[in-house]
């Protein structure tokens, strides 16, 4: 990986995002209703709401992510960019962590939008250790957005990618999605033990991360 050039993607999906705001706002919208919804489906009471909660905001965050996934490589395939961008001299791991990391800084916005809002609806007050919650979301959120980019470029030319990339991304997610949830349930009911499932986190993020960067050359130059 050249830095020059991870740089340089990087600043082009933020500068993007910035003049749009398309991810942000779409991702932004679905987290909020998706707690709204939950907060009133369910009428949490605050021993309750610990429970569900990790879970709830895992799989909020899980489901807005996917709406700006499906839409991560649409830009380069406009006026052939995305064929311009095979033909540069940069390894295509530049290219996929420069992507991949432009999509984690936006989801963590939301993420950060999310957080208070979340608090409030469900009274929420962490029992154990909740600083170790700035581990578990950009751990989870990392695993997920590694791998949606991956899948994401993958499914690209595929008719149906809005459909397909979650029918592949969800089953490969799976166990971040465990160590998400069963972490932050851990943290805020102050029962279990959150650091054995935040190591798995990070062994995941390590083993996928490596994964899809050896492989994304092949899935760049692939037809």
């Amino acid at each position: 990986m050249r830095p020059a050039y991870f740089l340089t993607h990087l600043k082009k999906d933020l500068q993007l995002e910035w003049r749009s705001k398309d991810a942000i706002n779409s991702m932004l919208f679905f987290a909020l209703l998706v707690v709204v919804l939950f907060s009133l489906a369910f009428d949490p009471t605050r021993s309750v709401s610990r429970q569900i909660a990790g879970g709830i905001l895992c799989v909020a965050t899980m489901f807005a992510a996917v709406s700006a996934l499906n839409q991560a490589w649409a830009r380069e395939l406009r006026n052939q960019v995305l064929d311009a961008l095979r033909m540069t001299p940069a390894p295509g791991a530049s290219l996929f962590l420069g992507k991949t990391l432009a999509n984690f800084l936006f989801v963590t916005v939301v993420e950060l939008v999310l957080a208070p809002v979340f608090v409030m609806f469900y009274n929420l007050h962490a029992l154990g250790n909740g600083w170790l919650l700035l581990l578990v979301l950009p751990l989870g959120t990392w695993a997920l957005i590694v791998n949606g980019v991956f899948f994401a470029a993958l499914s690209i030319r595929t008719r149906n990618r809005e459909l397909l990339l979650p029918l592949i991304l969800f089953p490969i997610f799976i166990p971040a999605l465990l160590g998400m949830v069963m972490s932050a349930t851990a943290i805020l009911t102050g029962e279990g033990d959150a650091v054995l499932w935040i190591k798995m986190l990070a062994a995941y993020d390590v083993i996928f991360t490596t994964v899809c960067m050896m492989l994304f050359e092949v899935i760049l130059h692939a037809e």
